[in-house]
């Protein structure tokens, strides 16, 4: 499994943020500018909804925005932290069918947020396989390279869940 904490050769992101899909963005908390300096991504009022899934203070969003905060770690996730990102899966696609933009982010903008966008774009009837490769086109290719997460997304989050809680 590679994750952030493993890679550390994985570069910033190019942007803060993509759009993946009209409404529906993907992001981190730091990304390297045109300059090549690597830049915080601070939140301002940008988005209807933020969803957060690594804290880290002074990145936003600013009062009055809806945010929703999950924290997860970039690797395994137990029971209960995949019925908390399928929660804000649904939360997002609530978001978005009441034309909001929402806003997904975690460190870098790759897993733990293209865990979320992904599911999303599961429940709207995408396949596993057309979600990851529409985050990668958009977002980056480094998007979902923990393959655990492309493991829960191709067996469906809900299974992955049932099994996660089982194992406990």
């Amino acid at each position: 499994m590679q994750t952030r904490g493993k890679q550390p050769d994985v570069p910033a992101p190019e942007s803060a943020w993509n759009e993946v899909v009209p409404g529906l963005w993907m992001g981190g908390h730091e990304f390297r500018a045109r300059t090549g300096h690597v830049e915080l991504a601070v939140v301002g009022r940008e988005f209807d909804l933020v969803q957060t899934l690594l804290r880290m203070p002074g990145h936003g969003p600013e009062p009055g925005v809806r945010h929703q905060v999950w924290p997860i770690p970039d690797g395994p996730l137990d029971g209960t932290q995949l019925a908390g990102v399928i929660r804000l899966a649904q939360a997002a696609g609530d978001a978005l069918d009441q034309g909001l933009r929402v806003l997904v982010r975690c460190f870098h903008g790759y897993n733990r947020s293209g865990l979320v966008v992904a599911h999303t774009l599961v429940r709207r009837g995408h396949t596993a396989d057309e979600a990851i490769g529409l985050i990668r086109s958009r977002r980056s290719p480094w998007a979902l390279h923990n393959e655990l997460f492309v493991e829960y997304l191709r067996a469906g989050l809900p299974t992955a869940r049932l099994l996660e809680e089982l194992a406990e």
